[in-house]
């Protein structure tokens, strides 16, 4: 499950956290967008819920320094001995250069180079390296974990997928449909043993199919017309179902973009329905070869109304195990 669920203060979680490992869920993942940071949440799961596994979906390369990443994967890595995933990415430019004040230049050498550091600089060495897109004077962690946590890397086409089976613990992916997974896992062929897949899915609970797909457009218009998903998603073979989007998007006409995303792409890209129909779906991406479906729990008329209980129901209703075939 991806946390903190919408609308639920930081500081509820705790019980929510404890409903979700006694209902069968074995992981939470965070984001970093422009809510709560990537590890904050996770601190606070790490002893709210101790038998759940930890991780980031992503943490930006490009928003903390090369030894400040380190250091906070190792204090979480501390505190939830291998419990702990840390999965990082480029990111986009919105977040980086319009809100984090950084350069985004080169995002596929910045997150090599970066992955290549973390994994010299929480196995507790010394780092005095000049890479490609950066350089590191004498790093050297004082508190390197005992238990050095897996690095995953999120990634999209061909060059960063590649990159993640050749020197990454495992792969996260975003924003495609299980339909995508064997053009994308071709490229991981390779992986060594225990490659984890990690695909953040999202999931909008409610059989409204009008409100789940209004909701699925805006968050798509939003998302895809990333120049990363655009050309990603180019790649998966949308690029005729979606030119509409992307011109009236690049012509300034929001409205426009939003409307001309077409029915088939939300419901390929969001998962709407009865928990039980969602339930079924999340298994499709499983049997395509996810390791870890990451739910993003999307807002739904019920969810939002309040009413107690219906926030638990769901959750138990969409709670694990699935199925691999």
């Amino acid at each position: 499950m991806t946390i903190p669920l919408t609308g639920v203060p930081l500081r509820a979680h705790a019980p929510l956290l404890a409903a979700l490992a006694d209902a069968g869920y074995t992981d939470v993942w965070t984001s970093e967008v422009a809510g709560t940071d990537a590890f904050t949440p996770l601190a606070l799961a790490s002893t709210w819920a101790p038998a759940l596994r930890l991780g980031t979906a992503i943490a930006p390369v490009f928003t903390r320094g090369p030894g400040l990443l380190a250091m906070t994967a190792a204090a979480l890595a501390e505190v939830a001995p291998d419990r702990f995933r840390l999965g990082i990415g480029a990111s986009s430019p919105v977040v980086v250069e319009d809100w984090n004040t950084q350069s985004f230049v080169d995002p596929f050498g910045r997150t090599r180079d970066t992955l290549r550091f973390l994994k010299r600089a929480l196995a507790g060495e010394m780092v005095d390296e000049q890479y490609p897109t950066f350089t590191v004077r004498r790093f050297k962690l004082e508190r390197p974990p005992a238990s050095p946590p897996p690095i995953l890397l999120a990634a999209l086409r061909s060059r960063m997928l590649r990159l993640a089976a050749a020197e990454a613990d495992g792969v996260i992916l975003n924003w495609l449909a299980a339909s995508d997974l064997p053009r994308v896992r071709a490229e991981l062929e390779g992986a060594k043993d225990g490659f984890e897949t990690v695909a953040r899915i999202f999931v909008c609970p409610t059989d409204d199919q009008r409100y789940a797909r209004e909701l699925g457009r805006r968050m798509i218009a939003g998302y895809l017309t990333v120049p990363a998903y655009a050309a990603f998603h180019r790649w998966l073979g949308r690029g005729e179902l979606l030119e509409p989007m992307w011109r009236a998007w690049e012509a300034g006409d929001r409205r426009a973009a939003t409307a001309a995303i077409p029915d088939e792409v939300v419901d390929a890209l969001v998962l709407y329905g009865s928990p039980q129909v969602c339930r079924q779906k999340i298994e499709e991406y499983v049997r395509q070869g996810v390791q870890t479906p990451v739910i993003a729990l999307l807002p739904t008329p019920a969810l939002a109304s309040g009413e107690g209980g219906v926030l638990e129901t769901v959750l138990l209703d969409l709670a694990p195990p699935y199925t691999e075939v």
